[in-house]
This record gives C-alpha cells, sequence and structure tokens, in this order.
C-alpha cells in the first residue's frame, strides 16, 4: 500500500510540471489538463517520493514536478514492479507500460547535480479507468496474472517509442 504525496501538471510541453491538491484522471488519456495527456502508452508518469528525498538529500533543490512527474507515491518501489501492475488511486487505474526512459537532452537538474532521477526511477502509464484522485489518497498494486515479483517481465526503455 502507498499514498499520493503530489500530483502535478503542465499545460504546455517543454515546461515544469506544477502541484495540485487534486486531479481528474481521464480514462484513455491521462491527467485533465496535463500536456503530455493523449493516445500514447506514457499518459501519466509516476515518481517514487522516498527517490526525490533521497536526491535532496544529495544537495538537490529540486519540488514537485521539477523532474516532470504527475504524481508522486510514497511506500512503493515502482521501477520494480512488472509491465501490466495495475496502479489503483480510488477509482482511477493505472497500468504500467513503461519503466524508466532515455534522458535524449539533459534537463536542467542533470546540468546541475550530473544525475536525474526520472530516467531511472520513474514510470509510465495509461488511464485505464477515470476517475478523482487527492494528494493523500492510498495507492494500491495489482500484480498481472503468474507475476510473483515481476523482475523478469520489467522492460526498461532503450529510446524511441514503444
Amino acid at each position: 500500500m502507498g499514498k499520493v504525496v503530489g500530483i502535478c501538471i503542465s499545460e504546455k510541453r517543454g515546461t515544469k510540471k506544477n502541484p495540485l491538491p487534486e486531479a481528474d484522471i481521464v480514462e484513455g488519456w491521462g491527467i485533465e489538463r496535463d500536456a503530455h495527456g493523449g493516445n500514447w502508452h506514457r499518459q501519466v508518469s509516476l515518481l517514487p517520493y522516498e527517490k526525490i528525498e533521497a536526491f535532496r538529500e544529495r544537495g538537490a533543490e529540486v519540488a514537485q514536478g521539477d523532474f516532470g512527474e504527475n504524481i508522486i507515491v510514497q511506500g512503493i518501489d515502482l521501477k520494480n514492479l512488472p509491465l501490466g501492475a495495475r496502479i489503483n488511486i480510488n477509482k482511477a487505474v493505472l497500468e504500467l507500460t513503461q519503466v524508466g526512459k532515455e534522458c535524449h537532452s539533459h534537463c536542467e537538474i542533470y546540468q546541475s547535480m550530473g544525475d536525474c532521477i526520472m530516467p531511472r526511477e520513474g514510470v509510465f502509464a495509461r488511464v485505464v479507468a477515470g476517475g478523482h484522485i487527492r494528494v493523500g489518497d492510498r495507492v494500491e498494486v495489482i500484480l498481472p496474472a503468474g507475476s510473483e515479483n515481476g523482475k523478469d517481465k520489467i522492460m526498461k526503455d532503450k529510446g524511441g517509442k514503444k
């Protein structure tokens, strides 16, 4: 079990995401008003709160949304979930489609810290069922059938669209 500790959107691509206390998740799209929503496999991005905090402890001054994440989740090791895992937040259901992403052009965070956690710690999902979510909501993970720990089924992005 986990918990939502942040929800972020950006209304234009290429801009920092801004935190919201709550949001509507739209089936087949992503988070309402987020520029990265659409008919593709990376409708919503998620990042673990613990990894953001560990990055801050290394001296990074980062705020919610600085990594381009939509939902910050506490208590779940997202990158070790198998593809197809379902992430339930209230009535919203997200299906994990990608773990990590290639960083084609190093972001501001990478430029200042020499590192960025989103490429290796972030995960992406498509919206299977919409719903309303709020900071503080409980997050439940349902593993796909036949997946004990899922480590053998994780797909890492090696660049390009999958």
